[in-house]
């Protein structure tokens, strides 16, 4: 038998298990059974009628709840039942705070743990109000180019004849005159002086990680972000210049418009403002952007590929961005990027959990073995390509180790594969290299 995720089973009680009870309690609630083995058999508990008595006063003082303590038995054994109930309010143990994700118990700290207990108090990260921003931290621009935006979209409130800090106010980022922390990553003029690192940091990369060739790094407001990152892109990474405003295109062979954006726009939106910069990753075959943060409990990423429930990391931000029809709330952005790569003919992208985030990856050209069989390749020159997608380049002597083939048996291969414009040659006589065309 296997645990359930809201489900332990113990042999005998020790103190700690009250970290379990805090995991449920902060959870969906569950149950510990004291007197359990790991494969759910019941073992028996001698102190069963004393650990009755003792854990519903020891719960309550530790934790502040109250739980359901239950004597119960089977076969003429005794263990027990301790049903934990969801709670609204956090709970804690000594100062900790303790959450059940999956099957696991997890102490939260950091920025799990902010954004856990605002999620309690019934609000959200971008929900919060910024003391000491006045308007003169808002970037006036920002909000023309935001408007401008949103003139094409048909979903602004009217607007008209209202001063900034009245458009703020309808956009619900400014209460009472006061701002919320959504207006300073919107619109601030400088949100890094607030929050670290929001930023893009964009890098060329060859082949392996390690292989940086250079960086770029563009800071700003959301809307500022939007604009200027797609341009950074077109002047220094992208072999051919792309059309950002043309969301529509498809570029046989180049990376998708619509993929692109959306990429970018789903890491803005559901970035976890506290954490780590943005990471935009161009290679020769392939860009990837990360951004710290896992996905929103209930959602899996296997979902994503599907028509799948809105559940974003900032909702008023997100709001904004409806608004300005930079994003639709219905969580079709995924599908977005998976749709224009597939009619794009390109190879599926992929959304996985990567170092504590979301790492996106779409690739550039038709470089997969399907694709390759389809245009003739044999087995070696495939197994060849896909050497040079994770190396960066190969040799003749690499290729005829690779496939144990003889010297004229590689140069024929790879004269084909640099003819169909797969690899390019580089290099001169015994320095002679081939990487991706």
């Amino acid at each position: 038998m296997e645990e359930k995720q809201n489900i332990e089973w113990k042999s005998s009680w020790h103190n700690d298990y009250l970290k379990w009870i805090c995991g449920f309690a902060n959870a969906n609630g569950g149950t510990i059974y004291i007197g359990k083995n790991d494969e759910g058999i019941v073992v028996g508990l001698a102190d069963a009628r004393e650990l009755l008595e003792i854990l519903p006063n020891k719960i309550r003082d530790t934790l502040g709840i109250v739980c359901d303590v239950n004597l119960q038995t089977e076969h003429g054994l005794n263990y027990i039942e301790i049903i934990t109930k969801p709670y609204s309010v956090p709970v804690s143990l000594r100062g900790r705070y303790y959450y059940r994700s999956g099957s696991v118990k997890m102490e939260l700290a950091g920025n799990e743990l902010n954004e856990f207990l605002l999620k309690k108090a019934g609000k959200t990260w971008d929900d919060v109000i910024e003391e000491g921003v006045s308007l003169a931290d808002i970037d006036e621009q920002s909000v023309h180019q935001f408007l401008k935006d949103g003139d094409l979209s048909g979903r602004m409130p009217d607007v008209n004849g209202l001063s900034v800090l009245e458009i703020l106010d309808k956009l619900r980022v400014v209460k009472d005159g006061k701002f919320k922390r959504a207006a300073i990553i919107l619109f601030g003029k400088d949100p890094n002086r607030f929050y670290p690192n929001v930023q893009v940091k964009i890098g060329r990369f060859t082949g392996k990680d390690e292989d940086l060739k250079f960086q770029e790094i563009e800071e700003g407001n959301l809307v500022q972000l939007l604009e200027n990152v797609p341009k950074q892109l077109n002047r220094n990474f992208l072999t051919r210049l792309i059309d950002f405003k043309g969301l529509q295109r498809i570029e046989k062979g180049e990376y998708p418009v619509a993929a692109i954006r959306e990429m970018l726009l789903n890491a803005l939106v559901h970035k976890n403002y506290m954490g780590s910069t943005i990471q935009l990753r161009v290679y020769d075959n392939k860009i990837t952007i990360w951004n710290e943060g896992n996905l929103p409990e209930g959602l899996s990423y296997e979902a994503l590929k599907r028509t799948h429930s809105s559940l974003p990391r900032n909702p008023i931000i997100a709001d904004v961005c409806f608004k300005a029809g930079y994003i639709d709330t219905w969580g079709r952005g995924t599908l977005k990027i998976f749709n224009s790569c597939r009619e794009a003919e390109l190879p599926e992208p992929e959304i996985q959990p990567f170092d504590g985030g979301v790492l996106v990856t779409i690739y550039k050209d038709f470089l997969n073995e399907t694709q390759l069989k389809k245009i003739g390749l044999n087995d070696r020159q495939i197994k060849a390509v896909a050497f040079v997608k994770e190396n960066g380049r190969i040799t003749n002597n690499e290729y005829q180790n690779l496939n144990d083939v003889s010297e004229r048996t590689a140069l024929r291969d790879l004269d084909e594969l640099t003819s169909k414009s797969i690899l390019k040659k580089q290099g001169e006589k015994k320095g002679t290299f081939y990487e991706l065309g």
